[in-house]
């Protein structure tokens, strides 16, 4: 690490990297260090993701209130992208609960802005970032139903657990109506069609419609600190 900012310093000095790449690399490093700042002074959590536009009087929204408010019961933080729909109302039962209440925001032109059951907030400005304290603050993970964003949070956590880039943690799908079909596809097409992943690979998630599994989950870990966290020796893709 501490030659590769050798490099990158040595790089600017020698007018490598024209000012706008300096300004650009110095954007992205303030994001994560403000990320890893603020997710230093909790425990490791859990995470939710999920849509931003799905009603809050909705079944799913519903679900992911009844799991904030007990992880919160539980002692977990609940983490989100701090944004509307299934993000606040995660956020709303560990706030409704007592609990901490995180919320992981992104800078849109037209969207997103910070819920009002967060009880501690960054903004990032980069969704790599982002994702990258999403991945790191937590020790279960959990995906709602969603569009491309929760997919994307979903695709990469999964590559990486693949991969070995990161330990193999607890990854629920909440909501076995709407994730069954997404499965059977790489079932199908996939694992028996192309054999382009393993079966093993789709044991890396489950599939439920149980809330108390997830906090029993959440439970069975325990709350390990985020300076002694599950990471240590064994992250090398975030």
């Amino acid at each position: 690490m501490d030659a590769a900012i050798a490099n990158w310093l040595d790089a600017i000095a020698q007018e490598k990297l024209d000012k706008e790449d300096v300004e650009r690399s110095l954007r992205y490093a303030k994001d994560l260090e403000q990320g890893l700042a603020k997710i230093r002074t909790f425990a490791q959590g859990v995470s939710i993701f999920g849509s931003a536009r799905l009603s809050e009087k909705g079944k799913w929204c519903k679900k992911a209130e009844e799991l904030g408010y007990k992880l919160a019961q539980n002692g977990h933080a609940v983490v989100t992208g701090g944004g509307p729909s299934i993000m606040q109302a995660a956020n709303k039962g560990a706030y409704e609960a007592g609990g901490r209440s995180i919320g992981l925001n992104i800078e849109l032109a037209h969207e997103q802005h910070i819920n009002p059951y967060v009880t501690d907030s960054i903004e990032f400005h980069y969704f790599f970032a982002r994702k990258v304290m999403l991945t790191m603050a937590s020790k279960v993970y959990v995906f709602f139903p969603g569009g491309f964003g929760t997919m994307d949070e979903f695709s990469e956590i999964l590559i990486l657990m693949q991969e070995g880039k990161m330990p193999k943690m607890p990854m629920f799908l909440f909501g076995k109506s709407f994730w069954k079909p997404l499965d059977r596809f790489f079932a199908d097409k996939m694992q028996r069609g192309l054999k382009t992943i393993n079966p093993e690979d789709r044991k890396i998630y489950k599939i439920t419609d149980d809330v108390d599994e997830i906090v029993a989950a959440a439970n069975k870990i325990g709350h390990p600190s985020i300076h002694n966290n599950l990471y240590n020796d064994k992250i090398r893709g975030i």
